[in-house]
């Protein structure tokens, strides 16, 4: 048994593209390897800035083929098909016969057992598959062929401590690595993979990216321990930063203690996404003047710790500069400025968008009760922001700083949240507004920007969604279903177009809330499908549902999915599915039509009787509930009616030889189905 070891070492490739290289090419190995019944015992990939690795321990040297006869095509076939069948198997035109079979005269070929040299198989594998994966940006240099990620300059490729011989482009496979990753000098032989670590080590160079994350981890809390601080590491910026080092040095950092009147997240955000640091906290999590810094150089003069302190104070510098002269300027004063922004080419600027969700504002506040002045205060200035030179240098800070300035500018609470928060949820599973003014922002934004987006007829498409559309009504479902809020969602939508039509945008169907109806519907289903709900029950749901309340609607599948397999849904199940399945087979054979209204004086029967009044029963428990029904209950009492649909079914004969009477029975089950499917359509739930 023998070892695989294969060092790809180029110029520093991104943290994003070793990652998804090391996985990859590690994929195409191991179904190569399966491909070729190329048995190994484990294998593992690594990667640092400058190399890539992969090993695979105790590979078979040696794949036994046993010897098989294969058919080829008929005798008769035109000849480029005898061709293909030598050229596919490698054959020789000596080793072909002919044979006849029942169905005629076939070619074949007895292929011999043979042994294959697994390496001289390597040096075939081995650059078909450093071919075959594609990276997700690549660039070519100087005068080579090559595309890789970034400018490859060796390949070290050992097989039971033999280089495995191959070109890949202008590339030779070598034994040698890079002993000085900076000077790229020193080159170094090596024998195997047990060799290379102990070289890498004796350079404090760490291959393997898990040990470098925990390394960099256990230095933090080393540092934070002494200082009694915190962290609340980003594990996002934690990956980043262990592929962005070959051997990990935690140096403590620190900036001037009034940088820390700026808003906390200008500090974090230039901290993290714009120099890798990672903040630190105090014991009561406040953000301290404090940070992280991690070095591939070790800094025993300190100046790698004193070029950073620069770096950053330079940059909250101009932050604080620009902080002091936004926060200044008037939100309310600045609405007109929007005009300078568009919002979509074809919808207008922020300014028209502002103007449209101000009064949308106004009609979501009357259906929910709230101040709808501030309401439409927090609708005109929630924008505003994005005129400034902050969000300009910290983008993914909008609604964020705008919600500084408001608090700055003696804005209620309320308003300030409104503004920040009327973005949210910024993913599928994040946080959703909370508040009521900021839900009501929230909601009304949303409907602006899909009415506006299928007005121009730009709705998403199986493949594509690139304004984010379906992300959009699934935040703006999550808010209304999450906050248990009662809506007039066709209401806002129809309003929503007028307001665009006031201002003269063009639409291709004017006043069609339907396609955004039927989207609404298609993001809901994958909201039920999210909480794990039926796919039966949500088409069951759906099918019988008219009005614009996903709530109910929520909570009514909720309710179903949980008892439709206890006794409670068993019993309604079967009692509708008894009934449904006469009507269906009854109705094959008459032409009369069944509408579900049978006369109660051709009733002849106590059942029937008796039957016709636990339906109207039913009936009246649904005209009396208006709001907040107990879809517990409701099932319940649905449930009650098994009892007396076992006695109708037991002592009533619904095929009479009396047609009429025949036809009024099968009237009352229509009754009885229809009104069970007030509720939802059962004929739909599997078992039904």
């Amino acid at each position: 048994m023998s070892e695989l070891f294969l060092e790809l070492f180029s110029e520093e490739m991104p943290p994003g593209l070793q990652k998804h290289a090391r996985e990859g090419i590690q994929k195409l190995f191991t179904e190569s390897f399966d491909k070729l019944n190329i048995n190994f015992k484990s294998n593992k990939s690594y990667s640092t800035p400058k190399r890539l690795v992969f090993f695979f321990e105790e590979i078979t040297e040696k794949i036994e083929k046993k010897g098989i006869t294969i058919k080829g095509p008929k005798v008769d076939s035109p000849k480029s098909a005898l061709e293909g069948f030598i050229k596919s198997n490698n054959l020789d035109h000596t080793e072909v016969f002919e044979q006849s079979l029942d169905k005629g005269r076939f070619f074949f070929a007895k292929i011999n057992p043979k042994i294959i040299l697994v390496k001289k198989e390597l040096a075939k594998i081995i650059p078909d598959i450093l071919n075959k994966y594609s990276w997700k940006k690549s660039m070519r240099w100087a005068d080579h062929s090559l595309i890789w990620g970034r400018p490859l300059k060796s390949i070290l490729a050992l097989f039971d401590n033999q280089v495995i011989q191959f070109s890949f482009h202008h590339l030779v496979s070598n034994n040698l690595t890079f002993s000085d990753e900076i000077m790229e000098e020193g080159q170094k032989k090596i024998k195997d993979f047990r060799s290379y670590l102990k070289l890498l080590d004796s350079k404090k160079i760490i291959l393997d990216q898990n040990l470098r994350k925990q390394l960099i981890v256990k230095q933090i809390d080393k540092v934070c321990k002494v200082r009694k601080l915190k962290k609340k590491l980003n594990e996002k910026l934690l990956d980043e930063v262990v592929d962005l080092v070959e051997k990990p040095n935690v140096l403590l950092g620190k900036f001037a203690k009034p940088f820390l009147n700026i808003p906390k997240e200008i500090l974090i955000t230039s901290m993290q996404q714009h120099q890798k640091y990672f903040p630190l906290f105090n014991q009561e999590d406040n953000l301290t003047n404090f940070f992280i810094i991690v070095t591939n150089l070790e800094d025993k003069k300190g100046l790698v710790k004193i070029g950073n302190e620069r770096v950053i104070s330079a940059r909250l510098s101009d932050a604080k500069f620009f902080w002091e002269k936004n926060k200044a300027q008037s939100l309310v004063k600045q609405v007109g400025n929007l005009k300078s922004i568009n919002f979509f080419s074809e919808l207008g600027t922020l300014f028209h968008k502002v103007q449209r969700i101000k009064k949308l504002g106004a009609m979501i506040a009357d259906q929910l009760n709230l101040n709808k002045e501030k309401v439409e205060i927090s609708a005109s200035i929630c924008k505003v922001d994005l005129l400034s030179d902050l969000v300009g240098e910290y983008p993914e800070l909008q609604g964020i700083l705008g919600s500084y300035f408001a608090k700055a500018q003696g804005f209620d609470d309320d308003i300030s949240l409104a503004i920040k928060e009327h973005y949210l949820p910024l993913g599928l599973d994040s946080k959703i507004p909370k508040k009521p003014i900021s839900v009501a922002v929230s909601i009304v934004d949303k409907i602006d920007t899909l009415v506006g987006f299928f007005g121009i007829g730009e709705k998403p498409t199986s493949s594509k969604d690139p304004f984010s559309l379906r992300r959009t009504t699934f935040g703006l479902l999550r808010i209304i279903i999450e906050n248990n809020l009662s809506i007039q969602l066709k209401n806002l939508i129809n309003y929503s177009n007028t307001l665009y039509l006031e201002q003269g945008f063009k639409f291709l169907k004017q006043s069609d809330s339907n396609a955004i109806t039927n989207f609404l519907k298609d993001r809901f289903k994958n909201y039920l499908k999210e909480k794990k709900i039926r796919y039966d029950i949500i088409e069951a749901a759906l099918a019988s549902h008219v009005s614009d309340d996903y709530v109910s609607l929520y909570k009514k599948c909720l309710t179903l999915n949980k008892y439709l397999k206890e006794d409670l849904g068993k019993n309604i199940l079967t009692t509708y599915k008894r009934a449904s399945n006469i009507l269906d087979q009854e109705k094959k054979t008459i032409n009369l039509k069944i509408t579900g209204e049978p006369n109660s004086s051709l009733f002849n029967k106590d059942e029937e009787k008796l039957l016709f009044d636990q339906i109207n029963e039913v009936r009246k428990y649904y005209s009396n509930v208006i709001k907040d029904e107990n879809y517990k209950k409701t099932l319940e009492i649905l449930s009650s009616a098994k009892k007396t649909t076992d006695n109708f079914f037991e002592n009533v004969v619904v095929n009479d030889e009396n047609e009429n009477v025949k036809k009024n029975r099968l009237e009352l089950l229509e009754m009885f189905c229809n009104t069970f499917d007030n509720f939802i359509d059962f004929s739909k739930v599997e078992g039904a």
